[in-house]
């Protein structure tokens, strides 16, 4: 498929381009929309090793399921408080649709297809822990994505509140329980079509994906000053792939 290498290698193009305007603070104002272009690029990403790994039409009804489904409870949770806490999206984000930021899905498929390799390589065998370590490890992306996006972008406004960075703690549960029920629908799909276990291309592509999406966020986290942020995303982000890595089979 050359769709995946091309977008891959824009998506590339584009973050080393983001890091430098943001290391140096040169990304105008009317330039804000090239933080949702990232996501959407990184969520495509996401979409398409679905899309390769499971075949046309089972990859891309999984794909749907993902973004619709995370649309609709990120919604939910919006407009009626539901399982992450109470919080409203704000316009920073757009485009809005039901207000709520379309980049929101795109980024799911993202964590989705990302924590779904890694944790994939700590659990071969697929199963609740599987679906417990990809839960896992998309609680440490937001342990940095949330804290950036509230205090420094303003992409949401929380009326909860928390110990950390004002963030209630049903965030974080929320994170877990919707990634870990994510997972046991990928479990249930590979095990339906036998899929056997392999590290391509297409997974190392995620593994950095994973790994460029975290430091992106933990780069403005630094920026801003999120120290604690950082620090907790960082360790945690190094300590799911380096055990991935260990316990990957050969």
């Amino acid at each position: 498929m050359v769709w995946d290498t091309r977008i891959f290698r824009l998506f590339i193009v584009w973050y080393c381009i983001g890091i430098v305007l943001l290391s140096f603070d040169l990304l105008p104002p009317w330039l804000e929309w090239a933080n949702a272009f990232f996501l959407m690029l990184a969520g495509t990403l996401g979409f398409l090793y679905f899309f390769r790994k499971f075949g046309k039409t089972t990859g891309g009804i999984l794909g749907a399921v993902i973004f619709v489904f995370t649309f609709i409870v990120e919604g939910a949770g919006a407009g009626a408080d539901f399982l992450f806490g109470s919080y409203d999206y704000t316009e920073r984000f757009a485009p809005n649709l039901f207000g709520v930021p379309i980049a929101i899905g795109f980024a799911w498929l993202m964590v989705m297809a990302t924590t779904h390799v890694l944790a994939l390589s700590i659990f071969p065998e697929g199963g609740w822990r599987y679906a417990a370590a990809g839960g896992v490890g998309a609680v440490v992306m937001d342990l940095i994505i949330d804290p950036v996006a509230f205090h420094l972008k303003g992409y949401w406004i929380w009326e909860d509140t928390g110990l950390y960075y004002g963030i209630p703690w049903t965030n974080f549960t929320g994170w877990f329980v919707v990634a870990f029920v994510l997972h046991l629908l990928i479990d249930r799909l590979m095990k339906a079509k036998g899929d056997q276990w392999s590290f391509g291309i297409p997974e190392k592509r995620m593994v950095l994906l994973y790994i460029l999406v975290t430091a992106m966020f933990v780069l403005l986290g630094l920026l801003g000053g999120l120290w604690l942020a950082a620090a907790a995303s960082t360790l945690g982000a190094a300590a799911f792939v380096a055990t991935a890595r260990k316990r990957r089979p050969a």
